[in-house]
């Protein structure tokens, strides 16, 4: 049995730009818009064009600039003007397509509308028709769907799709559905719907109000959806929306059960995800699934133990299909013996063996306690301390002390490093502490980096509150990482970005160490 083609709409620029905090300007819009064409998806639901004339402009540009090769739609409620500024917004496209919104549940017509079921009816399906002068493509939201009597909904649908409907979408609204429940409404919508118009797609729409969104829009497709909505990183009103990454994912990975794919370049999500989250300054959770920064990582020691024997012990999906790098060992107290040793042999030592080898991981312990987290560089001091024989000794960097003084005017950084036996110091000023204590560090390495990504978040509560660092730097063309935690964020400022440089020095000595093992076999 060939597989079913699964459309994907991302109305990341429209549903998920309703958050607040995530209004983006026409340039940013443009720019995540050519994002998602990288990305492949089907549709781009750029906006919601009749709300003011920034977004109808956005919206336009979207269509002018990516709508030559990606389907564009904006939506619109099922009234004349609205329908108008969604056709002149996105006429230049090459496919372009009109999304008419309305009610169908009980308290959306009640309440919302005030009107009599069969007036609402008659609303839509004169929307409808009316959008059919202007483009042969038009979607039909039945808002509120699994919380409407079925027999409204499917005489509405029924209507609108006699009136000219080439898309019928079937929203969860408020995240009121569970998976079984949502299923069974698809499997009935289905049923009839390919007895009217077999050619009329079915489509689905799912907030995340009980975190059912993903496991509803697989329900669905498994009861015969054809097209799916959805937004990057689950942004979305309230709980947001289905995640795009996670429905994809979860059809890549079980294939054999949901026979079904998606046209999404997956190597191009964590990029997506990672654009979105620069754009908005809205952080995803650190063990959201796909696209969260420990996705990949993997701390427990008997895990650790597992993925180095066989990746597919702990790993369903590599992390190189969805962009991010290999899988990523963070070393903590709870790191075993063969987790140690293996990051050692990374670093080109070797680890030995017995009592050695038992010796090197209880004081790895003893710092791990200490530090939570421990970081190549640790483990260099670490083990060249332990031996004096070690080679290589005095080729990585350690903050010593510093001090930073902020003000309007001119905020410096001084600051005290440690280069094996070589003691540096030095001072700089800059647009602000961090900025001042950056190019300090740069000052003293003597290393031409550039800082490429920048993040900090708490990790725990309180006065004492420990902040995490993340950093993304650029050198020798290669992009390398670094993270620190501590209660000062300065400090782990600094941590972070010697880290992101030791890394860098270490990758360098490893391919010097290569090309002098070739030049002389």
């Amino acid at each position: 049995m060939q597989n079913r083609n699964i459309m994907v709409l991302d109305t990341t620029l429209r549903d998920g730009e309703q958050v607040p905090g995530a209004k983006l300007n026409k340039q940013q819009k443009v720019e995540f818009a050519q994002q998602l064409k990288r990305l492949k998806v089907d549709i781009i639901e750029a906006g919601f064009p009749a709300s003011s004339q920034g977004d109808f402009q956005a919206v336009r540009e979207i269509a002018r600039i990516v709508g030559d090769s990606v389907s564009i739609t904006a939506l619109g409620r099922a009234v004349k003007s609205d329908i108008d500024a969604v056709y002149e917004s996105i006429r230049i496209a090459q496919q372009p397509l009109i999304h008419i919104v309305l009610g169908a549940s009980n308290i959306h017509v009640e309440k919302k509308f005030n009107r009599s079921k069969e007036a609402v009816l008659q609303m839509g399906v004169d929307a409808v028709r009316y959008a059919k002068t202007l483009l042969p493509q038009v979607q039909y939201s039945t808002e509120d769907a699994s919380r409407a009597d079925f027999e409204y909904l499917w005489s509405t649908i029924e209507a609108v799709v006699k009136a000219g409907a080439t898309i019928i979408n079937v929203p969860d609204t408020v995240g009121f559905a569970e998976p079984e429940e949502f299923g069974e409404l698809i499997r009935k919508v289905n049923e009839r719907l390919k007895n009217v118009n077999h050619e009329v797609l079915l489509s689905v729409h799912c907030h995340n109000d009980l975190g059912l969104a993903t496991a509803n829009t697989l329900s669905a497709i498994k009861n015969g959806a054809d097209k799916i909505e959805c937004t990057i990183n689950g942004l979305g009103e309230r709980a947001g929306n289905t995640s795009l990454e996670e429905v994809v994912m979860a059809l890549k990975v079980r294939e054999a059960r949901y026979q079904c794919r998606t046209a999404i370049e997956t190597t191009e999500l964590l990029r997506t995800s990672r654009l979105l989250t620069y754009l908005t300054g809205l952080d995803v959770q650190v063990n959201k699934a796909i696209t969260g920064e420990n996705a990949f990582a993997h701390s427990s020691g008997i895990h650790q133990d597992g993925l180095l024997k066989d990746k597919q012990v702990y790993e369903i999906m590599s992390p190189e299909e969805v962009g991010a790098d290999s899988m990523e060992l963070v070393l903590t107290a709870r790191s075993g013996r063969h987790a140690f040793k293996h990051a050692v042999q990374q670093l080109g030592f070797d680890p030995g063996t017995g009592e050695e080898l038992e010796q090197l991981f209880q004081k790895f312990l003893e710092l791990a306690d200490a530090k939570k987290e421990v970081y190549d560089h640790d483990l260099f001091y670490l083990v060249t301390e332990h031996r004096e024989q070690a080679g290589g000794s005095g080729r990585l960097f350690e903050l010593k002390s510093f001090q930073v003084v902020t003000n309007d005017e001119c905020p410096t950084a001084a600051l005290t490093l440690l280069k094996g036996d070589l003691v540096l110091k030095g001072s700089a000023v800059g647009d602000g502490p961090i900025d001042a204590l950056y190019r300090g560090i740069k000052t003293l390495t003597n290393l031409d980096v550039s800082l490429k990504h920048y993040k900090i978040n708490s990790i725990s509560r309180g006065a004492e509150a420990v902040g995490r660092v993340n950093i993304q730097l650029e050198y020798g063309g290669k992009i390398y990482s670094g993270r620190a935690m501590d209660t000062d964020i300065i400090k782990a400022s600094a941590q972070a970005f010697l880290n992101g440089i030791n890394a860098a020095l270490l990758d360098t000595a490893n391919d010097q160490d290569g090309r002098d093992d070739r030049l002389s076999s």
